[in-house]
This record gives C-alpha cells, sequence and structure tokens, in this order.
C-alpha cells in the first residue's frame, strides 16, 4: 500500500530566482485567500446612526456618500471627524471595515487649564487620594457631594441618611437642626 496523499497539503517548489512559491494544486492563489483579499484607503468617520454603529465618509470610491461600517477597535463620540483607516471587504467599498483611528501627532495637545492639569489621583491599592487645586465634586443624579478649597464639604440630595452601628457624633462650633 502507497502513502495516501493530503489534498490540502502545499507544494513548494524553487523559483529560478531563489524565491519561494506555495502553490497548490490546480490554483496558484488559494480560495481563501481570494475571498480575503482588502483594499485599504482612509476615509472620515462621519457618526453614528441610531443603532450606534459608525458611519464614514469621504471614501475615495464613494466620493459624498455616508455608509455604515463595522469597526476593530472602540469608537467614541469624540472620534467624529478623524481621518479613519478603513479597509473594503473583498475590494467593495460598500463594505468598510475600520481597522482604526489615525492620530494627529503634527499639532502638540492644547494647553490646558492650570486648574484641570492640577487633578491628580494616587492609589496604592488600598486608599485613592484624589486631590484639586479648587475643588471637587461627585455627582450621581440629584446628588452630591462638594469638597471646596476652603475647606466646606457641602452635601446634597433629596434623602440623607446618616447610619451607623457604633458612635455617630455630629460635632462644630455651632450646629443648627431646621
Amino acid at each position: 500500500m502507497g502513502r495516501r496523499e493530503d489534498p490540502f497539503e502545499p507544494l513548494v517548489e524553487k523559483l529560478a530566482n531563489d524565491e519561494f512559491a506555495v502553490v497548490q494544486r490546480g490554483r496558484t492563489e488559494p480560495r481563501a485567500q481570494r475571498a480575503l483579499s482588502a483594499e485599504v484607503t482612509t476615509a472620515r468617520l462621519h457618526g453614528f446612526d441610531l443603532e450606534d454603529r459608525p458611519l464614514i465618509d469621504s471614501l475615495p470610491q464613494l466620493p459624498g456618500e455616508v455608509l455604515a461600517a463595522r469597526s476593530t477597535v472602540p469608537l467614541r463620540r469624540a472620534m467624529v471627524g478623524s481621518d479613519v483607516v478603513v479597509a473594503l471587504e473583498s475590494g467593495s467599498p460598500l463594505r468598510p471595515i475600520i481597522l482604526g483611528v489615525l492620530q494627529q501627532q503634527l499639532n502638540p495637545l492644547p494647553e490646558q487649564p492650570e486648574a484641570v492639569r492640577q487633578v491628580a489621583i494616587q492609589a496604592d491599592g488600598d486608599r485613592y487620594v484624589v486631590t484639586a487645586e479648587r475643588e471637587i465634586v461627585l455627582r450621581c443624579g440629584d446628588a452630591s457631594i462638594t469638597l471646596t478649597r476652603a475647606g466646606k464639604v457641602i452635601i446634597k440630595g433629596n434623602y440623607i441618611l446618616s447610619r451607623s452601628t457604633g458612635y455617630n457624633k455630629i460635632k462644630g462650633a455651632a450646629i443648627d437642626i431646621n
């Protein structure tokens, strides 16, 4: 009995100029490779549709048209207007896939206000320390906690509960209840 040949095993031929080419029986290009061929180009992220699918425009193959695209990267609304790298599945401009967002490195980041630059968060695994120059506000719906530079702690909400299994102490120079 002879050795049975695997129909999927590629044959390797040595060409005259010492390059190697992979050739399958009866074809020069595998079928899977032909189906995955894609053209890469750039476009502009136009926005998002009602289902949060990204929309692109300025595609060289379809100027003036806005198309829904798929994406391999997460996209945010802040990126709208940015240039994106787009692969056209099977070379079709009607099947765009966003591969990434081009980063603008030519212009340095705009100068941020002093207060924004002085916000710092330190984490050591046991606690987080948030430091700001003027004030820190934690907000969720109608509730907020504000810490000010002057030492004020302002707690606002529709319902505030202070509960303790131990001693609950209220201390101050003056205490005003109602």
